[in-house]
């Protein structure tokens, strides 16, 4: 991981839960939920955070077989539809992230695994789907993250430019899977990498540059602004 700042990015790509919003709760709440119903085992928060990071298409065959997981999908979405706006959180510091970024001109877009329904109607309630010029969630692209097509889905017509400094920001490392297959600059957000349990091959994956909160990278997207 480097220990220099990173290069103004002309396109920065988010993941969702748990990088813009504080969803955990709301996640293990309705896994738990689905898990009562397959007689199967409850998670812990800590736990949740380490096992799930792929899509849903992607995690839920092996979790509950090849002949339950549809049935499973949707006891998942029934609960999590039920439950999600009431308890959407904006992580301290994301609202002005975002604003720092469009203020600089930054093209931004979303790339996350949450069902992109879900994840659209999450941006509109909090008011925010016009900061992003595309906002992929999971099943919108022919495969899911850590493949690139959402990647390539979220940067449009827009892309040639952009893929010269592209920024992926994000807190798992099915994330930081994303960003080395797209070759972005891998950037943590949070006080650990999570989905250790949820991905194969990560041992070994470190961010480019880790920042504790959304906050700390604000003041660093400020510093581009002032040199503009």
């Amino acid at each position: 991981m480097s220990d220099q700042l990173p290069h103004r990015p002309h396109a920065v790509l988010f993941d969702w839960d748990n990088t813009l919003v504080d969803s955990w709760g709301t996640i293990q709440a309705a896994l738990n939920m689905t898990f009562e119903e397959f007689d199967k085992p409850k998670w812990s928060l800590d736990e949740t955070k380490q096992r799930v990071a792929r899509s849903l298409r992607d995690s839920f065959p092996v979790l509950f077989g090849e002949d339950r997981w549809e049935a499973a999908k949707d006891s998942f979405y029934a609960h999590f539809r039920s439950i999600h706006l009431e308890t959407l959180t904006p992580l301290t510091g994301a609202y002005d992230l975002l604003c720092a970024l469009r203020e600089n001109g930054t093209y931004i877009g979303v790339v996350s695994n949450k069902n992109g329904d879900f994840l659209r109607k999450e941006a509109e309630h909090l008011g925010w789907t016009a900061f992003f010029g595309q906002i992929v969630g999971a099943t919108d692209a022919a495969n899911d993250k850590p493949a690139a097509d959402p990647v390539h889905m979220a940067m449009g017509d827009s892309s040639a430019p952009q893929y010269e400094n592209l920024w992926f920001v994000g807190d798992s490392v099915v994330d930081i899977q994303c960003a080395r297959n797209v070759g972005a600059t891998a950037i943590l957000i949070g006080d650990e990498i999570t989905g250790h349990s949820d991905a194969q091959n990560s041992a070994n994956l470190e961010p480019d540059w880790h920042f504790a909160d959304c906050e700390a990278l604000v003041r660093v997207v400020k510093t581009f602004t002032k040199v503009l």
